[in-house]
């Protein structure tokens, strides 16, 4: 098992060591120009290629939906050009939380999307965050489904399908051996997504026409005292208001707008737009007519804008109601244009509404919404629908294009997302490596992004007038002391530059390195608090030699807990990963944790082994080879998902505490000399960092 290795490469950067340099081919990992790419002719980095960057930023914020104990993190390193080779054309739709769909390549940090979750008998879609998102160049290829959906991907994507998931391409045996996409297979999701409509002068026309028609009041009325001419649009969703108000306005009428209802407990606030001009009152009568010869983007704008205002979809099923004949027939006619089959329900009621549903189920209703666009997004919601369509997604061919193109992958907090209609596995980059020790692909090992400005970045960015000295953590997404910090030496300035500004920190690191550093974190413990964590799982080293051969032994990282500890810190230690049936016996457990606690170390949180989709794969590969004879309850502890039950971690983390009190851990604080130290905090029990 090949692990990325943290171990100490103290060589001076340039001594003696004839470099290659070379400007880096865009697109660069991190879109940043001015990139170079650096190899260097020395046993410890052969085959592997440094780009040096100069960074735009340094100090991120972790994304509001992550589980973590800290806000900011400093990521001097990016351990790989491109994170994973799992990648998708950048015009590849995605579907949104709103009900949209957007191109991978236009996708921001934060965005909401969504993904699919097991839950019981069925796979249901969840609305999740994108919390990464980067480009690279790879050999394309093209999928083509059944019902026309083309997918264009490199090799090494993965698409769910009825036998799980599958890359584009593989071998039955060899080096390439993995699962594959063959013409037998078929596909799960809805099929592509249908082009959303132009914004017309039609399409402004119809939806006008079937939102005023469906929820407006509009006339002119004589009274004893005069003429009286009333438009008024009265509803509670303010993006169909708003839309309605823009579309007039864009046809030259203007309105007013004004709070129609407050909130109650029971209702939600209404707002309004009126006008009473006559003018205006003849110019929305003329919008709102029936065409004799509607367009296809009139149909488009007034499905919408008749959804919109008398249209449901709850509980898979989407509805339209309304009384009036006129609006029902060219509601049913618009639908039958486009290919939607429809049933008219009458609701036996005095006031003679009816429904017109939709039929197809959610591949006709995800249609509906794509194609026509309606404003409203809460109406257009599929969050819990299972994934039981059967779309014509048979797999009809698989060809390679011949070429390299630009290619897109995203992170996701479910582990996939929806690319045009199909379930689109995505690369968790490095939150699995980083506490797991596993290398999801030789990239992590032989492509290295670094930031060479990243001190000076630090030291401006901590200096700017909104910084408000938040703690900050070091080491939660690459390890920050891997072997090319003893080339380009960058934590230096980082630590020198937060002691100066008296700014908290903490790191998480399996290297010694460290250790070269421990002057500056003493120097800056003296004015803020400084955390420290190691991350060590298990002692036994055949274990070590076995699993993760590549990072430093835990006896040489046990050393450097003691020698931080001496030098008056207190230093936690993660006691992760946790391998089910390797080292989670209480022989393993109580040597670990005496070994913790002799190392000076003032606590020990454990954590299970956690495997992330594609980490997954790969350790599975592993343990089917070293230890065939634990599959079977690997299988039963993960078969829900990434991680193992929370009656396996409870029953772990209660082990782990009884060995912890035996050999004295907790340590309390040292006392007043030390009190700005304290451990780096680790991730929440039976929960990885996902910070990217």
């Amino acid at each position: 098992m090949r692990a990325m290795r943290w171990d100490n490469l103290a060589a001076p950067p340039d001594e003696g060591v004839p470099d290659r340099a070379a400007p880096a081919t865009p697109p660069l990992p991190l879109a940043l120009p001015g990139a170079v790419a650096r190899t260097f002719d020395t046993p410890g980095f052969a085959g592997m290629t440094f780009y040096e960057v100069q960074a735009k930023s340094i100090i991120n914020k972790v994304p509001g939906t992550s589980r973590v104990p800290f806000e900011w993190t400093i990521n001097p390193y990016r351990g790989c050009s491109h994170a994973c080779v799992y990648c998708l054309s950048g015009e590849t739709p995605i579907l949104m939380a709103d009900g949209r769909a957007k191109p991978i390549s236009k996708l921001e940090i934060g965005d909401r999307i969504y993904g699919t979750q097991r839950r019981g008998a069925y796979r249901r879609y969840v609305v999740t965050t994108v919390l990464a998102k980067w480009s690279t160049v790879k050999p394309a290829y093209r999928v083509t489904l059944e019902d026309g959906t083309t997918l264009i991907a490199s090799g090494d994507h993965r698409f769910l399908s009825d036998r799980g998931w599958k890359h584009v391409t593989g071998a039955m045996n060899g080096a390439g051996q993995r699962p594959y996409l063959t013409t037998n297979n078929r596909l799960i999701g809805t099929g592509r997504f249908a082009t959303g409509p132009k914004d017309s002068a039609d399409y402004r026309r119809g939806y006008l026409c079937g939102m005023i028609r469906g929820d407006a009041t509009l006339g002119t009325y004589r009274y004893s005292y005069g003429v009286v001419h009333r438009f008024r649009l009265a509803l509670a969703d303010e993006e169909a208001l708003g839309r309605t108000k823009r579309f007039l306005d864009s046809a030259g009428v203007k309105t007013d707008s004004f709070a129609y209802t407050p909130a109650s407990a029971t209702r939600r606030a209404i707002s309004a737009i009126r006008t009473s001009r006559q003018r205006s009152i003849e110019a929305i009568t003329a919008l709102v007519r029936w065409p004799d010869d509607p367009t296809d983007d009139w149909r488009l704008g007034f499905l919408a804008g008749i959804f919109d205002a008398e249209g449901s979809c709850s509980r898979g099923v989407l509805r339209i109601s309304n009384s009036s004949n006129e609006i029902l027939d060219q509601t049913s006619a618009a639908l039958s244009h486009f290919g939607f089959t429809s049933v008219v329900e009458d609701l036996g009621r005095a006031n003679r509404v009816r429904n017109i549903r939709l039929t197809g189920g959610l591949r006709e209703r995800l249609r509906f919404f794509h194609l026509t666009d309606p404003a409203i997004t809460r109406k257009r919601s599929i969050d819990g629908a299972a994934l039981k369509c059967q779309a014509a997604l048979r797999v009809v061919g698989i060809e390679p294009l011949g070429l390299e193109l630009p290619l897109w992958d995203i992170t996701t907090g479910t582990g996939d997302f929806i690319a045009d209609g199909v379930v689109s596995h995505n690369c968790f980059a490095r939150n699995t490596h980083t506490y797991l020790d596993l290398d999801a692909g030789d990239d992590f090992d032989r492509k290295v992004i670094v930031k060479v400005n990243a001190g000076e970045l630090v030291r401006r960015e901590l200096a700017a007038p909104r910084w408000r000295g938040a703690p900050v953590a070091m080491g939660t997404n690459v390890d920050c002391y891997q072997r090319a910090e003893g080339r380009y030496q960058l934590m230096p300035q980082i630590i020198a530059a937060l002691r100066d500004f008296a700014n908290p920190f903490s790191i998480l690191t399996k290297g010694t390195l460290i250790l070269r550093d421990l002057p500056l974190l003493r120097q800056a413990a003296e004015v803020t608090r400084v955390g420290v964590s190691y991350s060590v799982g298990f002692v036994d080293e055949r274990l070590w030699r076995a699993v993760e051969p590549g990072t430093p032994s835990p006896r040489r990282r046990l050393d450097a807990v003691r020698a931080l500890a001496d030098a008056g810190f207190d230093v936690g230690v993660l006691m992760a990963p946790i391998l089910p049936g390797l080292s989670d016996d209480d022989e393993s457990i109580d040597a670990t944790v005496a070994a913790i606690a002799a190392a000076g170390a003032t606590s020990a949180t454990p954590l299970a082994l956690h495997l992330r989709p594609g980490a997954r794969e790969w350790y599975a590969r592993w343990l089917g080879r070293e230890f065939p004879h634990l599959v079977p309850r690997y299988r039963e502890l993960y078969r829900s998902g990434a991680y193992a039950p929370q009656s396996y971690q409870r029953e772990l983390t209660a082990r782990v505490r009884i060995a912890a009190r035996r050999h004295g851990l907790p340590r309390s604080e040292r006392g007043d000399d030390h009190r700005r130290t304290e451990p780096a905090p680790a991730p929440p029990p039976a929960e990885q960092l996902t910070l990217l």
